[in-house]
Order: structure tokens, then sequence, then C-alpha cells
């Protein structure tokens, strides 16, 4: 018995003797495995975050309107685990919220940061934005709220600092999202979100709300092109809601196009529309050339120096008709009209014509003789 005391003494005190060595060793330890190969990413836990509560280390106080929050989405036994399944940001449905109102207040948010520099800073450095903008980036965020249970990245303020963490926000959370469509703001600590780690491996911390279930929570993946609004659930009639990114609700309307889904009954399922320009949207169709040459297609309209076989000036011109060739008015060009009708004396005689009866005409008419000059002037 006393050997074993004493050998876990001996293993506890040289356990002691390797903490320093670790430290002085520095990071490379933590970071590379054999052969200096990345090591697995760190085990983080993940708080469980209640739509009310203000959590640990927060920015700023609640900017929370008093808005009713979405219901949870009722889901029946047979729908089946779907572990953290990744939501694009742009689906209907995602968020919901009150129409003309915003679920948070965006001014008061800016103002309770412009009070603090260190915290603005903070808040800045968090959120990957430029100080001197945080204003500006805040008051283009849409206020909605959560439909679903979604694991982000919160970051805490502490000792001056951002500290991040990993974190479950229940839904009805109020949120501020950006123009693509990903939460960046959770309203009732003022504290900057970020997309969550891939896979954090650790356990849930927190109490569970009713209802909470891993398997159904959700990630929300960011569109890879902006957004200009999104489709929201409106939480007090269960209506469809259009309401414009960067606005507090003052322009919500109803959708042009309405999605097919109920909005009580609207699963949040795959990745819901396709992401413009995402790997999700169908690949362009080329048009059908119309011409041999591809790099010029053929006019549809006669040139301006052809003439237009029609009469009608290229209005009843056939586009897809073969038109005929026209002719060229340069091919046989007109006879000058300003060209002399009497023949030049000073050029060479030519052979004179036959005679009609085969004939020659008497030598009489051309004398063998040399021709006279002929003067530069004629007379009438």
């Amino acid at each position: 018995m006393r050997s074993t005391l004493r050998r876990t003494r001996r293993t506890g005190l040289a356990a002691a003797g390797l903490v320093p060595a670790l430290l002085l060793a520095g990071c490379s330890t933590a970071w590379e495995g054999a052969g200096g190969e990345p090591a697995a990413a760190p085990v983080q836990d993940v708080l469980l975050q209640p739509l009310g509560a203000h959590g640990p280390d927060p920015f700023t106080a609640s900017t929370v309107r008093n808005t009713a929050p979405p219901a949870a989405q009722d889901r029946g036994p047979d729908d089946g685990p779907s572990p953290a399944h990744e939501v694009t940001g742009s689906t209907p449905g995602l968020y919901g919220g009150t129409r003309a109102v915003g679920s948070c207040d965006v001014e008061r948010q800016v103002a309770l940061l412009a009070a603090d520099r260190t915290k603005a800073r903070a808040f800045a450095e968090a959120a990957g934005i430029p100080e001197a903008g945080v204003a500006d980036w805040l008051r283009g965020l849409t206020p909605v709220a959560l439909r679903a249970d979604t694991r982000v990245t919160s970051h805490g303020y502490r000792e001056g600092r951002a500290s991040a963490y990993q974190a479950v926000l229940q839904t009805g959370t109020s949120v501020l999202v950006d123009q693509y469509g990903s939460p960046r703001v959770r309203c009732a600590c003022g504290n900057p979100l970020r997309s969550p780690a891939a896979d954090p491996g650790g356990i849930h911390q927190g109490e569970p709300w009713d209802g909470f279930d891993p398997d159904r929570v959700i990630v929300v993946r960011p569109t890879t092109t902006v957004v200009g609004s999104l489709v929201i659930v409106n939480t007090t009639d269960s209506t469809w809601i259009e309401r414009r990114t960067g606005s507090d609700g003052d322009e919500d309307r109803e959708p042009a196009v309405a999605p097919a889904c109920d909005p009580d009954t609207c699963a949040l399922t795959g990745s819901g529309t396709p992401d413009p320009g995402g790997p999700d949207s169908p690949a362009p169709v080329p048009p059908a050339p119309t011409s041999p040459d591809p790099a010029r297609p053929a006019p549809t309209t006669p040139r301006p120096d052809a003439p237009d076989p029609s009469g009608t000036g290229g209005t009843g011109t056939d586009p897809s008709a073969p038109t005929p060739p026209a002719p060229d008015p340069y091919t046989e060009p007109a006879p000058d009209p300003y060209t002399d009708p009497f023949p030049d004396p000073f050029a060479e005689p030519v052979e004179p014509p036959a005679d009609p009866d085969g004939q020659q005409p008497p030598d009489e008419l051309f004398p063998a003789g040399a021709v006279p000059d002929q003067p530069e002037t004629f007379q009438g």
C-alpha cells in the first residue's frame, strides 16, 4: 500500500515537472502532431443560451424589442435526425419577425458601443470590420428572430478583449443578420457572432430548454452573393413578409412570389433556396448559335447600305427567312452623262465599220494622203 502511494506521488511530481517544460516549448506541441502534422482541433464545449438570457460576459445591455418570438417548428417522430445540417441564409422561413417592427433596436446598439471606445474596438475585432465602420455596419444589418435552434460562434467581452466560444441560440432569439443571411449580432447581449466551428466535439453546457434536441440544431450557411431581401414569417398571423436587408421593417411588404409551403409547416430542410452563384445553382445554358461563325452572329436587320427586298424599310422582313442576294449597283456602272459624244480628232484612227451589204465604200471617201493638221478649235 505504501509503495503504491509512493509511486503515485512520484508520478505526480514528474507530471508537475513537465509543466514548465511544456510552457517553455511554446505552442508547437499543442498544434503539431507526430511528424510535424497539424494536430486535431481542440475540443470545445457548446454553451446553451436561452433567448432571454444575457449569457456570460455581455458586450452591452439588451437591445431586444418586445415582440412576439416565433414558435419552434413542430416535427413529427418520423422526421428523423438531422445533426447540425446547413441551411442557406436566404431560405424562406429561416427567420421570423413582426411586420413593420424590427426585433432589435439598432440605434440603441450603436449608441451603447459608441459610448465605450474599448468595447467598440474589441467588437470590431471580433466581427472582422474596421473600428471606424462599426456604426455603419450595424445600420446595414437586418433585425429578425431565429425560427430554429442555431449553432454559432459567439464572442463575450472580458478584460478589454473579445473571447470566442461555441454556443447554441434558442429558437426566438433576436439577432441582426447581414446581407448574406448570416447572424452577426445577438441583441440580448450585443455579442458579435460568426460562423461556428466545423465540429467542436465538446459537450453541451447549461440548462436545456423545452424541446431542445441536439440532433435538430441547424447551422446557417451564408450566401455567396448579396441578398436584397429576406422572406420571413410574421409571428402574429403566420403570413409571409418580405423584408429588405438593411431595413428596420418599415419597408415590409408581401412577397411578389410567395413560397410554395405554408409558413406554419414550412420545414427548414437542406439548403433551402438555391444560392445564386453558389454550387447549388444550375449552370447557365449557352444560347444557340445563330450563324456559322459564333464569334460574329448574323444581323437580324438589313445593313443600312443594303436594299430591303420586302420594300418595307426592314419592318416586314422575316429575319429567319433566307434573304435573296441583292444586285450590286456597282457591277455595271451607268454611262457617264458628262462624257463628250464627239470623237477626239487627235485620237488614233479606228478600223472603219463594215458595210451592212458587205461592200467597201468608195476610195474617194478615204484619201490615201496624209491628213492635214487640224486647228486647235473648231468653227461651227
